[in-house]
């Protein structure tokens, strides 16, 4: 069956750095755009960004381009986000999702990260 688990969050200082994983499996990986989303506590979810199936072409919001960056390496099956200094609002449920917004869309469990001093 289709599954997405991410892994890589945890607890880090205003200005660390983490890289979330997201594996991939049941599925053809390579087909299919990814995307990054997060959910804050007490918010609502907030899409952060996008890869498309080969990895040539990404995007990332306005709000965090400057220190995100979203890759993949499709003979791992692994979809990466990678975040550098990180401040306290980067504090959220970090999750990964197949087709965002499309009729195929599938999300994993997602990885908690806490940004505190």
């Amino acid at each position: 069956q289709v599954q997405l688990v991410e892994s890589g969050g945890g607890m880090v200082q205003p200005g660390g750095s983490l890289r979330l994983s997201c594996v991939a499996s049941g599925f053809i990986f390579s087909n299919y755009d990814m995307s990054w989303v997060r959910q804050a506590p007490g918010k609502g979810p907030e899409w952060l960004g996008i890869i498309d199936p080969k990895g040539t072409g990404t995007r990332v919001v306005d709000s965090v381009k400057d220190r995100f960056t979203i890759s993949r390496d499709n003979t791992k099956n692994t979809l990466y986000l990678q975040m550098n200094n990180l401040k306290p609002e980067d504090t959220a449920l970090y999750y990964c999702t197949r087709d965002h917004g499309g009729t195929e869309y599938f999300r994993g469990q997602g990885t908690q990260v806490t940004v505190s001093s």
